[in-house]
């Protein structure tokens, strides 16, 4: 008699097949914040087997309102070795290398091979996204960049497209130009359409974060997730 277990419902959405495709799959994901923490859960719970996760920050208690893995207990915290213990709780089978850095050069992405069947960009520095982006494409590799989410209030209006098709967004925007500049093409993101809402000042507050909410970034996540696993079925 079958014996059900953590992907069962998964196994009746995508098949066997699909649930061995995921399993075999390599993902290296970029950034575990408010999107890629979202991201990797969503990995996690569909079963993907082998994930590289790098993040060089810690928890800071800015974080809880939309991060999966802040809270009180985990302020001070790597976010990389936090969300590969997450991980290991959901599907202790899966094979998930945790790398504690920023992306300050192309030697802090050396790792990145033909092997990898998937690389996500969700970080926020513009120069680490182009590197991430360049060492993608040089090797052929599927890739996909979240665009900005903090700022925004309406998660419904998230797409995912061509990087030339974007609107609206600025970091799109100034992407879109760099990007040209090293005749890269062809590059999935996703982006919201929404314009940018006001940023309210606090007092006393010294801060240069930007306004972000906790039901904005997560679904940026999802969305990333879904469309990442949907490739992968192809």
């Amino acid at each position: 008699m079958y014996e059900c277990n953590q992907f069962t419902r998964t196994e009746l959405a995508l098949g066997k097949d699909g649930i061995e495709k995921l399993k075999n799959s390599k993902i290296v994901l970029f950034g575990l914040g408010g999107v890629g923490s979202y991201i990797a859960e969503a990995l996690a719970r569909v079963g993907v087997g082998n994930l590289i996760i790098v993040d060089g920050d810690i928890v800071d208690i800015t974080n809880i309102n939309r991060q999966l893995i802040a809270n009180i207990n985990t302020i001070g915290k790597n976010k990389a070795e936090l969300v590969k213990e997450r991980i290991s709780l959901i599907n202790p089978l899966a094979n998930v290398v945790a790398i504690s850095k920023f992306v300050k050069s192309e030697d802090d992405i050396d790792f990145i091979d033909g092997t990898v069947d998937y690389v996500i960009d969700a970080i926020d520095d513009f120069d680490a996204k182009i590197m991430i982006i360049k060492k993608a494409k040089e090797l052929g590799l599927n890739l996909i960049s979240s665009m900005g989410t903090a700022k925004r209030l309406h998660g419904d209006m998230f797409k995912i497209a061509d990087i030339s098709k974007t609107k609206v967004c600025p970091l799109a925007k100034k992407m879109r130009r760099e990007l040209k500049k090293l005749r890269i093409n062809k590059v999935k993101v996703l982006y919201s359409d929404e314009v940018p809402a006001k940023m309210h000042e606090i007092d006393g507050y010294v801060g240069k974060s930007l306004g972000s909410v906790s039901f904005v970034p997560p679904v940026a996540g999802m969305l990333i997730a879904g469309e990442v696993v949907r490739d992968l079925l192809k």
